[in-house]
C-alpha cells in the first residue's frame, strides 16, 4: 500500500509539472460522460425485489401445479401498502387473468376494501398458493409448504402495518394447522411483529350471506389497528 501511494504521488507530481492540475471525468464507451448514479428509493427497492421474486416463482417446480396452470398468480396492488389481504389460491378466473381475486369472490373483496375506505390499488392482495389447484380443490399440505416461503418473502418485502387472512387455508398457513377459522376470526394475532386478523373468505361469504355481518366486524377491527397511533 505504501509503494502504491508513493507511486500515485510521484505520478501526480509529474502531471503538475506539466501544468495539469485536474483530470477530466472518464468517458463511457460512447465517448460520453456517464450519468451520475442515483440512489434507489425504498419504493423502487421493493418493486425490484418483488419483480425478482415473481421471476423465481414463475420458474418454481417445487410441486406439480405448474403443469396445469395457465398463469402464475402472484399479487395485485401496491408494494407500499399498509394492509395486506391473503387468500387461499387462484381460481379459474384468476388463473386465466394472472391476477388474484378477480372472480365473484374478488368482486366482493373489492367491495369490502371500499367499505373500509380504501381503493383496491391502495392495498396488497395475494394468495398462499400461486398456482390454481385443479378444479379449485383445497390445497394439499405439500403444496402449501412449497409455496409458503414465497408468501413469507412477499410479506418481508412489503412490511405491512396489518395483515388480514381470508379463510381457513390462509389462517392455518401463517398461524398453524390446528386452528378453526370460526373460533379465531376477529382475533388479533402476531406474525413477525405484524398484527394479523383472520376473517372469512369472500367465497364463503357468497355461500353464507348471514356471515357478512361478522366479516364486517373483523374488517372494522383491521381498520382500528391501521388507525391506531404508531
Amino acid at each position: 500500500m505504501k509503494r502504491l501511494a508513493r507511486a500515485l504521488r510521484q505520478h501526480t507530481d509529474q502531471l503538475q509539472g506539466f501544468g495539469i492540475n485536474a483530470l477530466p471525468a472518464s468517458l463511457d464507451s460512447s465517448g460520453r460522460r456517464p450519468e451520475p448514479s442515483r440512489e434507489t428509493t425504498p419504493q423502487e427497492g421493493k418493486v425490484r425485489q418483488l419483480e425478482e421474486l415473481a421471476e423465481t416463482i414463475k420458474r418454481c417446480r417445487r410441486c406439480t401445479l405448474y403443469r396445469t396452470r395457465t398463469h402464475c398468480v402472484i399479487s395485485d396492488g401496491t408494494p407500499e401498502a399498509r394492509l395486506v389481504f391473503i387468500g387461499e389460491a387462484p381460481g379459474r378466473d384468476e388463473d386465466l387473468q394472472g391476477k388474484p381475486f378477480v372472480g365473484r369472490a374478488g368482486q366482493l373483496l373489492t367491495k369490502m376494501i371500499e367499505a373500509m375506505g380504501f381503493r383496491r390499488e391502495q392495498v396488497y392482495i395475494c394468495n398462499v398458493l400461486k398456482d390454481r389447484p385443479p378444479g379449485n380443490r383445497t390445497p394439499e399440505p405439500e403444496e402449501i409448504n412449497a409455496c409458503l416461503p414465497f408468501l413469507e418473502e412477499q410479506l418481508a418485502i412489503v412490511q405491512p402495518a396489518v395483515i388480514c387472512v381470508l379463510g381457513s387455508v390462509a389462517a392455518k398457513a401463517l398461524l398453524g394447522p390446528n386452528i378453526s377459522i370460526t373460533k379465531i376470526r376477529g382475533g388479533v394475532f402476531d406474525y413477525q411483529g405484524i398484527p394479523l386478523v383472520p376473517t372469512f373468505h369472500p367465497a364463503y361469504l357468497l355461500r353464507n350471506p348471514p356471515a357478512k355481518k361478522y366479516a364486517w366486524i373483523d374488517l372494522k377491527k383491521v381498520k382500528q389497528l391501521l388507525d391506531a397511533p404508531r
